[in-house]
């Protein structure tokens, strides 16, 4: 990059200090006071620690596929279907993913908890007569932040041509049985492995009938007002069905942030960060994590909520204020989602499991593993942080709150699509740079000793 006047290519002086007055020429500087003088480092993406890679090594095709199968012999999962049969239904499939994550829970020495999270849903769209919904949750608790959260769902309901059709087989394969089977392999990996932050891992319902059992879940975590600083759906994570497509994934993440107030949108449209809501420094940290040698996969990150007509579980979570995206796989068949089980002038209909690419749904387990295993064993994401803008001034000042052992500032140009440069700046909670903030956009992270980053936080106008 060209050294230029005011662009993030040129030589910055950067000064950082505690949020304290200054009592006199002679006080000696704050613990955490720190002076730095250079450009900035490239921003470069995150590599796999050790034990996420041996984690990564256990996540298994041949169990993503029995799951996959299981929950398609139940016939139908449909929201609207039997919930007291053994055998079939979204009951019996309820049951069973219950005991499964139970057993591997059983391996957590008490870390990991398991439960079913049951409401009943009043008569609304799509939902003809009160309905118990069920989520089943599997909560590995953090060891040092339990109440800082990460959420990783798939949605084990299932449905036919007819959404209100809730006896005709619904097998449910791709959509999303391939989901809810990446949540709970995890969950297996995961279950003998200590974490600092807590995950919860989710298979939820109601989804096909109208995001019910996710915004039930997401309401709930808000209520109890759990710090839930990242929410993956995998919706759809079956098959990659096009060439050349096998390692990669999608992941939308929206701009404008679902939850944004009058107020908030009045200052956005004055100083920007379309291109900056938490969803997308969430993507962006994805990105950086979740794409190298240890996943087999590269991500296409895609800046919108969800996909043309159509909507899924991370949407509740939007509307809560958490920052959420969702995975999906490169190139829908749509012959093989949403349909009657049939063969039709030679075509076979239907979401049935011999459709399904093991192998690629458990690349797709493990860019989620990466993702999740670095944002929950690395710093979370700085809050509170402001770009002071009571003065006209061609330098610019960041604060935020301070818990971290470090921080970050973080900029780019306007037009640039990730974080281009980074300095350090200890354990400061106010920084100083010599770039006009009229010019670039700026960034806080937390960093930890062992070099692992959190997700950035933009800042909003302060004093």
């Amino acid at each position: 990059m060209g050294i230029e006047s005011g662009g993030v290519g040129r030589r910055a002086v950067l000064t950082a200090a505690a949020a304290a007055p200054l009592a006199a020429a002679s006080a000696p500087a704050p613990a955490s006071a720190a002076v730095v003088t250079g450009p900035g480092r490239p921003v470069t993406p995150q590599p796999p620690e050790p034990e996420l890679r041996r984690a990564l090594r256990e996540i298994s095709p041949a169990r993503i596929e029995a799951i996959v199968r299981k929950l398609a012999s139940f016939g139908t999962r449909h929201t609207l279907s039997v919930q007291d049969d053994p055998v079939r239904g979204i009951g019996a499939a309820r049951d069973w993913i219950f005991e499964e994550l139970s057993r591997y829970a059983a391996a957590s020495g008490g870390r990991m908890t398991v439960r079913k999270q049951s409401y009943v849903q009043e008569p609304a769209n799509r939902i003809p007569e009160p309905t118990v919904i069920t989520n089943v949750l599997a909560t590995l608790r953090g060891d040092e932040e339990p109440n800082r959260t990460y959420v990783v769902s798939g949605h084990y309901d299932s449905r036919v041509s007819d959404v209100m059709n809730a006896t005709a087989d619904a097998p449910g394969a791709d959509d999303d049985a391939s989901g809810v089977a990446v949540a709970m392999e995890l969950a297996r990996v995961f279950a003998t492995r200590h974490l600092k932050a807590t995950i919860i891992f989710a298979a939820v319902a109601g989804e096909e009938q109208g995001l019910y059992g996710a915004a039930h879940l997401a309401a709930q975590l808000k209520a109890a007002a759990v710090d839930v600083q990242g929410m993956f759906t995998d919706d759809i994570v079956g098959a990659p069905n096009e060439a050349g497509s096998a390692r990669v994934v999608r992941l939308f993440a929206e701009g404008v942030p679902s939850s944004e107030t009058p107020a908030q949108a009045a200052t956005r449209q004055s100083v920007g960060g379309e291109n900056d809501s938490p969803a997308r420094q969430l993507a962006r940290f994805a990105a950086g994590t979740g794409a190298n040698a240890a996943t087999g996969m590269d991500l296409r990150v895609i800046y919108r909520r969800d996909r043309y007509l159509r909507g899924g579980d991370q949407i509740p979570f939007l509307q809560q204020g958490y920052p959420a995206a969702r995975f999906t796989e490169p190139r829908e068949d749509f012959a093989h989602q949403h349909q009657d089980v049939r063969v039709e002038d030679g075509v076979r209909y239907g979401d049935l499991p011999e459709f399904c690419d093991f192998p690629y749904i458990a690349r797709v387990a493990r860019v989620n593993g990466a993702v999740l295993w670095s944002l929950a064993q690395g710093p979370g994401t700085p809050k509170g942080a402001t770009i002071v803008t009571s003065d006209l001034t061609n330098d610019t000042t960041l604060r935020w709150q301070g818990g971290a052992p470090a921080y970050e500032v973080v900029w780019r140009e306007t037009t640039a699509p990730d974080w281009t440069h980074a300095v350090a700046v200890g354990a400061a909670t106010t920084a100083t740079v010599r770039l006009s903030k009229d010019n670039v956009f700026f960034g806080v992270r937390a960093a930890d000793p062992a070099g692992r980053r959190s997700p950035v936080a933009f800042p909003v106008p302060g004093a």
